[in-house]
């Protein structure tokens, strides 16, 4: 029978065969599982409670956090409130005493009363003005003399600074002296009063006005928390919050607590004020310290209250309030919610242990049949094969089915038919071969003339350090040196062409690439007079590409690009997709090529440059061909050069 079988199998592709042979073993265990568990969920219907219960912990802990967010932020928008309602008071009594200095002055003109009069007058009815608890109204020469002040007057505070080390005082006289007459300023600076008490800086407000006539700076100044702050409305929102708070149970006798870092109880039933950083658990555990070290998650621990006879499972949600630097707790038994998780845990074990027999039966029997299906024609493609290996290749595949197997078959044997032809491609290669012995000769070549050259430029770099420069002989060695470095070069572009090695391709992204060519190629010497433009096309799709041997191809234009503009010119570098190809193109502003020069720009050491190797192009053009790309340059003598090269976007196999 399994031999009918097999043939039914045959003409089917293999995903319809898996099909066939692992749809029974999905879905029976399904149906098998799929009864037991929905007979187990009938019965215990409530296991989901657990997973509820600490949901509901967690919500109930942010839900507290809001609260106290809530709170803060209300008290927060008051405070902004509060203190623009003292700005306005701060601008009404400047405002009143500059128009008392202004009646005064108008006294003074009118010849009532003479000037010191007038300005006596003037100081006695300011100081007589209080703001908040310790404000007050003073006035200031532009020079920083005290013209009116309840405790300084007379002083000069030019040079006075704040906490924060600036000088306030510099700051008004220049903002008073360079305003409009009569136009109000404000300046805010932290300040600690000694005398006051103060042991932290507090943040102070000063208005002021500039009267001319007087020199006088006229400023009415106050600490802002002695205007906003209301402790008592504070205080009692406070305890409307804490109220909101202790009323929410969580279970049977679960509640909600808040602690600051120091284990103080901010909130709670019961223990508020109380500090309990140091309390242990059952077990001798600091809990207590663990939570205000990591502020935030989960903890269990065994808690025993006066009059129980046994320690009972504690599970706390805690979370991290910043603001007011607390935690917040949200703690219940662990026994109220997983009594039913313990009731069915045995019932469940002993019901999964028969289902796994009886599906891992049902498995080893499926997959049995799948091995067998599945191998018999691919042990028949491992005996072909070793045929082939030795030598065989008149042995064919069997072609007995459609499927992926059968094509994998046909494709064999037409590869087998294919490598007797590959043979008369053996004295091709070997023609190649000899071509390539060429290259290395030269490779060679330029390797021993490599060696004298590094003897020459070390001794020339030594006698140089020797002789005095102004020695006429310093700039004969100099010369040898610097032509010595030109040799080098040129053996080492001599080498570069030889062995061109083959691209190892890689997915890259062509414009970040070419980014960070432009960003390293623009500190070249070369390079500074000329501005670089980058157009590129976010379209463009990552390329299978030789990073470091584009890289070299960038720079080596770039650079060349850069000689061109000796005086300073524009490079642009722009990218693009055309049909199947990437397109990048390097124009720049610089003197041009003669059109002679342009059928001879990618020749080996032909070069238009006084010091050039002639190397460069023919290098670039090199690697652009093993990327199956192309390379082609467009000149006008005076107007500028185009580079422009073309990428395949999938690479194909050639």
């Amino acid at each position: 029978m399994s031999r009918y079988l097999f043939k039914f199998f045959n003409n089917f592709k293999i995903r319809w065969k898996m099909i066939v042979v692992v749809l029974p073993l999905v879905v029976v265990p399904i149906c098998i599982v799929g009864t037991v568990v929905g007979w187990i969920a009938y019965q215990q219907a409530y296991l989901g409670i657990t997973q509820t219960s600490k949901d509901d912990l967690d919500h109930l802990a942010a839900f507290t956090v809001d609260l106290l967010d809530a709170h803060n932020q209300q008290f927060l928008a008051y405070q902004k409130d509060k203190k623009l309602a003292t700005e306005d008071e701060l601008i009404s009594l400047t405002n009143l005493a500059y128009n008392m200095v202004e009646a005064q002055d108008n006294l003074y003109r009118q010849g009532e009363i003479d000037l010191d009069n007038a300005m006596q007058a003037a100081r006695s009815a300011m100081k007589r003005v209080q703001v908040g608890e310790t404000g007050y109204i003073y006035a200031m020469t532009s020079k920083g003399t005290l013209a009116v002040h309840i405790a300084r007057e007379g002083e000069n505070v030019y040079l006075e600074k704040d906490e924060d080390g600036r000088h306030f005082i510099r700051s008004m006289c220049k903002a008073a002296t360079q305003s409009d007459s009569g136009t109000l300023l404000k300046i805010v600076y932290p300040w600690r009063n000694p005398e006051l008490g103060d042991k932290f800086p507090r943040q102070k407000m000063v208005i002021y006005r500039y009267f001319e006539p007087w020199d006088w700076i006229i400023a009415t100044g106050g600490y802002l928390e002695e205007t906003y702050e209301d402790p008592e409305a504070e205080l009692l929102a406070f305890d409307e919050l804490k109220a909101r708070i202790k009323a929410k149970r969580v279970g049977q006798t679960g509640y909600i607590y808040c602690m600051d870092l120091n284990g103080n109880l901010m909130i709670h039933p019961e223990a508020e004020g109380q500090n309990i950083f140091d309390a242990k658990d059952s077990d001798g555990t600091f809990f207590i310290k663990e939570m205000c070290k990591q502020r935030e998650g989960w903890i269990r621990y065994p808690w025993q209250n006066p009059g129980e006879n046994r320690p009972r499972t504690k599970i706390v949600r805690y979370l991290y309030y910043a603001p007011w630097d607390w935690i917040v707790a949200v703690g219940s038994y662990e026994e109220e919610f997983y009594r039913e998780t313990n009731l069915i845990k045995g019932r469940i074990l002993s019901s999964l242990g028969m289902i796994s027999i009886i599906v891992a039966s049902i498995a080893v029997m499926l997959v049995f049949l799948a091995a067998k299906i599945l191998s018999e024609p691919i042990r028949h493609m491992t005996s072909v094969i070793r045929d082939i290996k030795r030598g065989q290749f008149h042995r064919q595949m069997e072609v007995a089915s459609r499927d992926e197997l059968g094509e994998l078959a046909v494709t064999f044997n037409r590869m087998t038919s294919h490598l007797q032809r590959n043979r008369e491609l053996e004295a091709s290669l070997a023609q190649q071969g000899k071509m390539a012995s060429l290259g290395v000769l030269s490779s060679g070549v330029a390797h021993e003339i490599n060696n004298p050259l590094g003897v020459i430029l070390g001794y020339a770099g030594y006698l140089e350090k020797k002789l005095d420069p102004a020695d006429p002989n310093h700039h004969y060695i100099h010369e040898i040196k610097l032509e010595s470095k030109r040799c080098k070069k040129i053996v080492q572009d001599l080498l570069n062409y030889a062995r061109t090695p083959r691209p190892e391709f890689a997915e890259t992204d062509l414009n970040q690439l070419l980014d960070q060519i432009i960003s390293f190629a623009a500190n070249h010497t070369d390079m500074h007079d000329v501005q670089i433009i980058k157009k590129f096309d976010d379209d463009l799709p990552p390329l299978l590409l030789d990073g470091d041997q584009i890289r070299q191809v960038a720079i080596n234009l770039i650079l060349n690009a850069g000689a061109a503009m000796s005086d300073g010119g524009q490079l642009t570098v722009t990218t693009a997709r055309e049909e199947e190809d990437a397109v990048i193109t390097f124009h720049d502003t610089g003197c041009g090529i003669h059109e002679p020069e342009l059928e001879r720009i990618f020749e080996p050491f032909y070069t238009t440059k006084d010091r050039g190797t002639g190397l460069g192009l023919p290098i670039t053009k090199q690697i652009i061909e093993q990327h199956h790309g192309s390379i082609q340059i467009s000149s006008r003598v005076g107007q500028g050069t185009t580079m422009t090269i073309r990428l395949p976007i999938e690479r194909k196999e050639f």
